[in-house]
């Protein structure tokens, strides 16, 4: 991986340091940040303002809707193909954010994983909390450490080991 990472957590001045870096060097920056893909997801963020973004190239900024997944298989992907279209450009790759999944799924690859089957997200969706009316009381809590099969029946058979999606 021919890139440089400048990781840490949320609000703790990567931009800041990512635009300094870009004073001295040819970079691009690819957003590594599971939170700013998605458009609107501007509040807790810490998102690029207009002026940092128009300062330097930035990708995988403000790319989905918040109600399409983004994967990390996906990002490593994108990353990827952008990774290579920088260098053709004749600038280094600069990967800003926190999120260590994309990070660790650029770097290591990810297994080849089945996508989520809309059927079963929309019944499981569309199935009510087993902790729905649940009062949040101290011996509800110490009752969820213990075995399930000492949990309530409607738990039991939201997490039953051989419950599974229908076609």
């Amino acid at each position: 991986m021919d890139a440089i990472a400048l990781v840490g957590p949320t609000a703790s001045g990567k931009t800041a340091a990512a635009l300094a870096i870009a004073q001295h060097w040819p970079v691009e920056i690819i957003s590594v940040d599971s939170a700013l893909v998605y458009r609107g997801m501007d509040i807790g963020t810490a998102k690029p303002t207009a002026d940092e973004l128009a300062q330097v190239p930035h990708h995988l900024i403000d790319i989905r809707d918040p109600l399409h997944a983004y994967s990390a298989a996906e990002f490593a992907r994108d990353a990827t193909a952008l990774m290579a279209d920088i260098r053709a450009r004749g600038k280094l790759p600069l990967l800003v954010g926190g999120t260590m999944l994309y990070l660790k799924a650029l770097r290591d690859g990810i297994d080849d994983l089945p996508t989520a089957q809309p059927n079963c997200v929309q019944r499981l969706n569309n199935k009510p909390s087993p902790w729905a009316g649940q009062p949040c009381t101290p011996s509800w809590l110490r009752s969820m450490q213990s075995p399930p099969h000492a949990w309530p029946p409607t738990m039991r058979s939201a997490f039953h080991a051989h419950s599974k999606c229908g076609a």
